[in-house]
């Protein structure tokens, strides 16, 4: 008896669909998975690692400074004065292309290697900056002491190359400073080992940013020192009435308005302002550091030592805030000798 037509074809209809279904079973249960996209990409390019890529404005970043070279050499020496306890010279030295220059102070007799310390200057608007005349007083204290000093002129004051730009969204002030320490272990007359910074206002936050970019510096002396979380500069303020913002037309005007445009206004938060701030990389940095602030500053609130006084609490660095009743911001009058007394007393410490 045969079978009607229509069950036989739903007969076939139902063995070829068991077929296809058992099919892929089989092959799905024996295939290997599927590739993840960044196993998918190894596929494609094996052996390759991915190129680095530069982010806006990452040369501002704690990173970049740290993952940079520096390699600079004094220039000719050039005799500026002398006295009884040290010649000064005229000098420079390279600085991304620029030339920088500096007063050199070597201690007499001026044989053998010295402890040294690189002295960065406060804010001084840029057209009344002299290099013999500002700090003279500071620098011969520390000179007569038997250091050498090498008080440098950041780029676009006196007569160094570059334009002026500003010290807490840049790191040009600090590029210029390690290179000056570069210049300065490179010498013969210094101990490489035994070389220290010294900063007043706006150079604290520049020494700072240095010091922890280099992470071996052995000692940083601040006087009246500014900006070290970036969060105390809304909180406290500056209060300077010799600052000059730069014209809105030159390049550094403009590179603030876009690195606004970039990133908005700091925000402690943020990924890319999280990279400039130093105290957010003090596990690795060694050395010791000693603030001195006077109560009275009106210019530089004391509460920006204090401040970072409390940050370094939780580190390993050695730490002081040395404050005075008096003197104002440039801890003048018996101040001043006070605080060069620790100064001097706290580099033989730890330089000598």
């Amino acid at each position: 008896m045969s079978r009607p037509k229509g069950i036989t074809h739903i007969v076939l209809l139902l063995a070829l669909g068991l077929f296809v279904i058992t099919s892929v079973f089989l092959l799905s249960k024996n295939a290997p998975s599927m590739p993840s996209p960044e196993e998918f990409q190894n596929i494609i390019k094996p052996n390759t690692e991915p190129e680095a890529t530069p982010f806006p404005f990452e040369e501002l970043t704690v990173a970049y400074l740290r993952n940079r070279e520096y390699t600079s050499q004094l220039g000719d020496l050039v005799e500026s004065a002398e006295n009884a306890n040290y010649t000064s010279y005229l000098t420079s030295y390279d600085s991304d292309g620029l030339k920088i220059n500096g007063l050199l102070t070597i201690p007499k007799p001026g044989t053998g290697r010295y402890p040294a310390v690189i002295f960065v200057h406060g804010y001084i608007p840029p057209s009344q900056y002299e290099t013999t005349r500002n700090y003279s007083s500071y620098v011969d204290y520390l000179a007569r002491n038997g250091f050498v000093v090498f008080k440098i002129d950041l780029r676009g004051h006196g007569d160094s190359e570059g334009e002026a730009g500003g010290a807490y969204y840049s790191g040009d002030y600090v590029i210029d400073t390690l290179n000056a320490y570069a210049a300065l272990e490179n010498t013969e007359f210094v101990d490489s080992e035994a070389i220290g910074l010294w900063g007043h206002s706006m150079a604290g936050n520049v020494t700072f940013r240095a010091f922890v970019a280099s992470r071996n510096i052995p000692a940083l002396v601040v006087w009246a020192g500014a900006v070290y979380t970036y969060s105390d500069l809304s909180e406290f303020r500056i209060d300077d009435d010799s600052y000059h913002p730069p014209p809105t037309d030159s390049p550094r005007a403009r590179e603030r308005v876009r690195l606004r445009e970039t990133y908005g206004e700091f925000d402690a938060s943020h990924e890319f302002w999280r990279q400039i701030v130093p105290t957010n990389y003090l596990d690795d940095v060694t050395g010791a550091i000693e603030l001195h602030h006077a109560t009275d500053d009106n210019v530089v609130s004391i509460d920006y030592s204090r401040n970072l006084m409390d940050v370094l609490d939780g580190t390993a660095i050695g730490h002081e805030l040395v404050e005075y009743p008096a003197g104002g911001h440039n801890l003048s009058g018996n101040t001043f000798t006070a605080a060069m007394n620790n100064t001097v007393e706290f580099f033989v410490r730890i330089l000598q």
